[in-house]
């Protein structure tokens, strides 16, 4: 950034100079720089316009890293871009371009990852890389990338276009879990938090498991790194996603404990050795569920984790006593199980835990039936499943809901 350095005694007198003129760079402060000397920052465009009184002795010079004024300080990132935007543009900023500018983005370490919709008029491309160093600079990000739709090769492999910088490698932390991936080949679900929060609390202490679906990591790790798995043996189709995940089990520490199975998981040759299988692929992980049974201990059995998506219809609003008797804590304040509702994560929706929905235990009951006689017709004998739990992780319009069902399965004794 340039700036002209002066003595202290002049600084001030040389600030109001610059505001006069419209010269002062009003996102930076004055900062102290070597000899003593006070520096106040200029506009980078109006340096040929610089013509100031003789009194005022100073030198240009360059600011490496130039402190934030209070008023810079005080600006959301979103209204941050937008001044630095208006300020590249100048008579050329409109509402039509306002309305192109992002009020937010995805961050992994120092890429942002904005989205398709973003800096989409012709005026914007005609910028170049001036208008993503302008963007980097503004969010405190040394690259930059953009989504774009993703790709319906079975994989949901993104479409993203690295706009500034020169790999597409980031890290992302998640409840103290290290994930490393390629945001131009791989994708990365936040909505799953809640999920991944949940599997690292279960008690797998001692326990095999396999992951038939296991992307990046989002399962294979928390039940690694957390809920202390023995073994996970990770199954995945994408060999980009393939070598994230490898990446992040160095990084975790745990990649002596997981063995990478590289291809189609229906065709995976484990057989009798999980004490718990996790299968989560959305919209429906049905096609597993064959695969999942054969790799279940045969003389024990163990726990499913289902994935699917759920409709369901619209629940009808509740009279307002019986809102304000479920705010004082009454009996309907809790699900049919004894828990407490979960908040509210939708406007305009019922929170999703509020209530067991009869479309959700109608499909946990059809799954374990169904679950129980590929168990049978495998093994030649009974097995029992049990609904241990009925998880919603989020929901998709219009009433579809996101569901993992906890299905325990063991083999009948005689």
């Amino acid at each position: 950034v340039p700036a002209l350095a002066t003595e202290p005694r002049f600084a001030q007198r040389l600030r109001q100079c610059l505001e006069q003129e419209r010269l002062l760079d009003g996102r930076y402060g004055l900062q102290r720089v070597p000899g003593g000397r006070v520096a106040v920052p200029v506009l980078p465009e109006k340096l040929s316009q610089l013509c100031l009184p003789a009194e005022v002795p100073c030198e240009l010079l360059g600011i490496q890293d130039p402190v934030p004024s209070r008023a810079a300080r005080r600006l959301s990132p979103a209204q941050r871009l937008r001044e630095e935007l208006r300020r590249l543009l100048g008579a050329g900023w409109s509402g039509e371009l306002e309305r192109d500018v992002p009020h937010a983005w995805q961050r992994h370490g120092d890429l942002v990852l904005l989205s398709e919709d973003s800096f989409r008029a012709e005026p914007w491309e005609r910028l170049g890389s001036v208008l993503w160093e302008t963007v980097a600079k503004a969010l405190g990000a040394r690259r930059v990338a953009r989504r774009g739709r993703v790709m319906p090769d079975g994989m949901r492999s993104p479409r993203v276009t690295l706009l500034l910088g020169q790999h597409g490698w980031v890290e992302h932390v998640d409840n103290g879990i290290r994930y490393t991936f390629d945001v131009t080949k791989c994708m990365f679900s936040p909505g799953n938090i809640t999920e991944k929060l949940r599997v690292a609390s279960l008690p797998c202490s001692g326990e095999v498991l396999v992951d038939l679906y296991a992307g990046i990591g989002y399962f294979t790790l928390p039940f690694l790194v957390h809920a202390g798995a023995a073994f996970v043996h990770a199954c995945e189709w994408n060999s980009h996603a393939v070598e994230a995940l490898h990446r992040s089990l160095v990084l975790n520490g745990v990649r002596d404990r997981c063995h990478i199975h590289s291809g189609d998981s229906r065709q995976l040759q484990l057989r009798d050795v999980a004490d718990r299988v996790n299968l989560g692929l959305i919209p429906s992980s049905e096609e597993g569920w064959p695969v999942a049974c054969r790799v279940l201990k045969k003389d024990t059995g163990g726990v499913l984790h289902i994935h699917h998506n759920v409709e369901t219809r619209p629940v009808p609003a509740m009279p307002q006593s019986v809102v304000l008797l479920a705010e004082r804590g009454s009996p309907e304040a809790a699900s049919p199980g004894g828990e407490a509702q979960h908040p509210a994560q939708h406007g305009g929706e019922e929170p999703l835990g509020a209530r067991l929905r009869p479309e959700w235990q109608s499909w946990a009951e059809g799954t374990a039936t169904r679950i129980q006689g590929l168990l049978a017709e495998l093994h030649g004998r009974p097995w029992r499943s049990s609904v241990l739990h009925i998880e919603p992780v989020k929901s998709y319009a219009p009433h579809v809901h996101h569901l993992v069902l906890d299905l325990e399965c063991r083999p009948v004794l005689p």
